[in-house]
């Protein structure tokens, strides 16, 4: 059982740390984990040209086809961007837009799906962030999870500085407990 977090942070920081927790959690409930930081690749954003359709696959040639990859084998998945704006990144919405293929081909049906965002303070817009992942996943019909015992939408951490969400607890608490969540649900699943 895989479990593939992707960060859609462009700098190592806050989302990228959180993500750490989740992923170190998962490896403790049994998942082998893989981090795609997909906000540092280059990744052009949907051209809606429709070539996809035909080629079966986006045509556009970028780092893309890598996360792509990694995207289609993972079990569980788990995105996670910084709040901008009261949503996900642009290098995160890019990527998510350029899976037209694997929702065509119904990959990603029944995986499972979570969710980590940082804002600024406590309510900047985590909630808001990680809808807009859970709406991706919905789309693709993988099974959406939350972070279990605090009853959270995912993994929502506070930070400003790069290094802030490292002494945020609340932060680091949820973040874990999505890891293991998508872990453990993925191990149902598999069975």
């Amino acid at each position: 059982m895989k479990i593939t977090a992707f960060v859609g942070s462009p700098r190592d920081g806050n989302t990228k740390n959180l993500t750490e927790h989740a992923l170190d959690a998962a490896k403790a409930a049994g998942a082998e984990t893989q981090l795609i930081h997909i906000g540092k690749m280059s990744i052009a954003p949907c051209k809606a040209c429709d070539a996809c359709k035909k080629a079966g696959r986006c045509i556009i040639e970028d780092d893309f086809q890598e996360a792509e990859k990694s995207l289609a084998e993972a079990g569980g998945i788990i995105f996670a961007s910084p709040v901008y704006f009261g949503t996900v990144t642009a290098q995160m919405k890019a990527f998510m837009d350029r899976t037209r293929t694997l929702r065509r081909k119904g990959v990603l049906k029944d995986k499972v799906g979570g969710a980590i965002a940082v804002g600024a303070s406590r309510n900047g817009g985590q909630e808001t962030t990680i809808r807009q992942i859970h709406n991706f996943f919905f789309i693709q019909e993988m099974a959406v999870v939350s972070d279990t015992k605090t009853a959270h939408y995912g993994g929502t951490g506070v930070g400003v500085a790069p290094a802030d969400a490292a002494s945020d607890e609340i932060g680091i608490e949820t973040a874990k407990n999505l890891g293991t969540h998508v872990a453990e649900l993925t191990k149902k699943l598999i069975k």
